[in-house]
């Protein structure tokens, strides 16, 4: 999900990579789950995240579906959110506490935040949103260590490449007047990077390049 605002409104002005040092540590938010409320439809999935919340829930992605995540479209692209429910619009993955139920396996998002990606033509780097964490007092953190992912190069890499993705497909979907083009494409995504299982003894950048291969000649953009 994109956002059309200036980095000076919302970061500090600086832009890091991931071996830098960054104001993000809140010390295990000692109580505090700002973050996972309010959030509406902007905590979205990638591939990734969909595979290891159906791995390390031992369930499958349309269970999911069913409860805990929703579809939405997004920059004309059906995609995968986390759900926010009840009066306070409490993450459905807190638990009775105030804590993640899921952090081992929690998304990228809630891995990455209060940084954000700011993307160019060749990459990314990473900011730091000063508006969204009520905690003042932060301490600093490596990036790569806060983001808790190993293989930080092909993780980056992957990132990019899943979000340089989706922008072409945006791009065709919102020059084309077919509607059912339109319908098959979010069809195809969410089949091809959600739906169909990722195997947990296998790479899985490995099988997500195959995909996100056959993807892109199928869509003329390899």
């Amino acid at each position: 999900m994109r956002r059309e605002v200036s980095l000076e409104e919302i970061s500090d002005g600086k832009l890091y990579r991931s071996n830098d040092l960054v104001k993000a540590d809140c010390r295990g938010c000692e109580g505090c789950h700002a973050c996972c409320t309010g959030m509406g439809q902007s905590i979205l999935l990638d591939p990734m995240d969909a595979a290891r919340l159906t791995a390390g829930l031992a369930v499958d992605f349309d269970t999911l579906l069913g409860g805990k995540l929703e579809l939405n479209v997004v920059d004309g692209i059906v995609l995968p959110n986390v759900r926010m429910e009840g009066e306070g619009e409490r993450c459905v993955f807190l638990d009775r506490d105030g804590r993640c139920s899921i952090h081992p396996y929690r998304p990228g998002l809630c891995r990455l935040f209060p940084l954000g990606r700011y993307y160019e033509e060749d990459g990314f780097s990473y900011f730091l949103q000063i508006h969204e964490c009520p905690k003042k007092d932060r301490t600093k953190v490596k990036v790569k260590k806060w983001i808790d992912t190993p293989q930080t190069a092909q993780y980056e890499n992957y990132i990019c490449r899943w979000h340089f993705f989706l922008k072409a497909l945006e791009e065709i979907a919102g020059n084309s007047q077919d509607e059912e083009l339109v319908r098959n494409i979010s069809l195809y995504v969410l089949k091809t990077f959600y739906r169909t299982p990722y195997h947990q003894m296998e790479d899985f950048y490995s099988q997500f390049e195959r995909r996100l291969h056959g993807a892109e000649k199928l869509f003329g953009l390899a």
